[in-house]
């Protein structure tokens, strides 16, 4: 039987693979490759497992509504110990295992955390800053002084946890968010938002058990959770997690296991196609399409994917304080233009408003309101007061509509620069390079100008195989857009900044090439 709403599980997201593991109880949940050897684990051993770390926890002294901080990398653990904490009303603060120690000081801090489980190898800075924070609750992977270690101390717990009732609102996690500039903000998430979302997935997207997803991208970031682990495994499929991305593994992995779907930001996908002969080799009989999302998405991009893998390439459009995803695919099986997010999904409203909060039916800032947008940033009076209104959350990032309803991401707010009188959207340049066939990543930014006040400089990665000159580029663009818009200068690297989720790091380009260039024109 289902979860119903008179059940205590029903608005707890620990408990979102509940039904799925008593109606498939031998089915693989997850394959996990960071070992030498595969580990696979069935839906029957996950639940016990959840269940081992919500008494693990609670037994340690963590109440509901407290804060634990988790340093662990892509491993099946770091999935039980996320929901299993939720369970027990528990607050997981996933950490960034890529950022440096002073952010994650910060962070550990910031959300109050009484609770940590870290396994080194993922960052070797956080256990020691919990020692130092002075955090009390203390698991770790490997054997450390004063420290539990956690797999003995879970295996030692009883497999069964009485669910708590937990209210509506209460926090299910506490991610945060890098943001364009300043510190990283705390995202509050409650159960009910979550846990709808979980039910819009089962009710308008059923899945299919023997579907298998590849998830390489990091765990503490919305595109695995979102694209792979909280839908395949709320209706019995299994998920293979790689320990980190690399191109070749992942595209053996992708073959060798079969697997139906993959999800990744447009960087991994970037890096894949500059492996075109390995790709040809390969048997990707078993794959029903491809997910791209969590940063623009070219055309280019898309087209290129589709034509190499040969199966449906797709973007959609989320962000953490939003919620779920709120646009992608139509549920009526609509056709999506590359270069479309796709339209607005069941259940959530979503509008657009310039820069006087007026509603356009074309074009502006996405503005959303769904049961899953974020109540609020943790401890950020002043930021709640200007992105949040009556449920409706200001997204910062600037749309056009179709006559069709298909949204085209055209930007962030805090993105756009003046140049001479004339707005640019650094992605509408990058988009313009991206049309040459020499080039296969791309970040446009904004450098000091004596006379305009700033120009767009772009830093560049070549397509394998290809040549090409700063003044071809440059010509290529003054022939393709507006003479305002081409970069100033051309940089090409070997390969792109990217942050912790994959993304390309915007705010380490803009700093390398203002260091460079200091100050353009004469």
């Amino acid at each position: 039987m289902p979860i119903t709403p008179d059940d205590s599980r029903w608005n707890n997201l620990g408990y979102w693979n509940h039904d799925a593991a008593r109606t498939y109880p031998d089915n693989i949940a997850i394959i996990d490759l960071c070992r030498s050897e595969p580990r696979e684990l069935r839906y029957r051993e996950l639940e016990e497992r959840l269940d081992r770390v919500a008494r693990l926890l609670t037994t340690a002294g963590l109440k509901p509504g407290d804060r634990l901080a988790m340093s662990v990398g892509n491993r099946f653990e770091f999935i039980e110990i996320f929901f299993g904490a939720m369970r027990a009303g528990i607050v997981p603060v996933p950490l960034n295992t890529k950022l440096g120690a002073d952010t994650l000081d910060y962070i550990m801090r910031d959300a109050g955390c009484v609770g940590a489980v870290v396994e080194e190898a993922a960052n070797p800075h956080v256990a020691e800053l919990a020692e130092a924070i002075g955090i009390p609750v203390r698991f770790a992977f490997e054997a450390r002084p004063g420290w539990q270690e956690y797999e003995p101390a879970l295996m030692a717990s009883e497999p069964h946890f009485d669910p708590l009732r937990l209210a509506d609102e209460h926090p299910s996690f506490q991610p945060y968010t890098s943001g364009s500039t300043g510190k990283p903000k705390g995202v509050v998430l409650t159960h009910a938002g979550q846990c709808w979302w979980v039910r819009c997935l089962q009710k308008y997207w059923r899945g299919v058990p023997g579907h298998r997803a590849l998830a390489a991208v990091p765990l503490y970031h919305k595109n695995a959770m979102a694209g792979a682990i909280k839908p395949n495994l709320s209706w019995g499929a299994s998920v293979v997690l790689l320990p980190n991305f690399e191109p070749r593994r992942f595209l053996k992995t992708l073959a060798e296991y079969r697997c139906t779907h993959a999800g990744a930001v447009p960087a991994v996908f970037t890096l894949l196609l500059q492996e075109r002969d390995l790709i040809a080799s390969l048997d990707f009989s078993a794959l029903k399409g491809l997910k791209i999302g969590s940063a623009p998405t070219p055309k280019e991009l898309l087209d290129a994917v589709e034509a190499a893998f040969g199966v449906a390439a797709s973007e959609s459009y989320g962000l953490t304080e939003g919620g779920p995803v709120m646009i992608g695919t139509p549920v009526d099986g609509r056709p999506v233009p590359h270069g479309s997010c796709g339209v607005v999904w069941p259940e959530g409203e979503v509008k657009l408003v310039d820069a006087d909060g007026n509603e356009n039916g074309s074009y502006g800032e996405l503005v959303v309101r769904n049961p899953g947008v974020t109540p609020g940033y943790w401890k950020l009076p002043e930021v709640n007061r200007e992105r949040l209104h009556d449920g409706w959350l200001k997204t910062g990032d600037v749309f056009s509509k179709d006559p069709d309803g298909f949204f085209y991401f055209r930007g962030r707010t805090d993105d756009m620069f003046n140049s001479g009188g004339e707005n640019i959207y650094p992605l509408e340049v990058e988009n313009m390079l991206l049309r040459n066939p020499a080039v296969a990543e791309v970040s446009v930014v904004p450098v000091p100008h004596r006379i305009k006040g700033e120009v767009p400089v772009a830093m560049v990665v070549k397509a394998k195989g290809r040549e090409t000159s700063e003044e071809e580029l440059k010509a290529f663009c003054l022939a393709s857009g507006p003479a305002y818009a081409h970069p100033r200068r051309i940089v090409f690297v070997d390969q792109m900044p990217l942050n912790g989720p994959g993304k390309i790091d915007r705010k380490v380009v803009e700093k390398l090439m203002r260091e460079r260039f200091g100050t353009l024109g004469g």
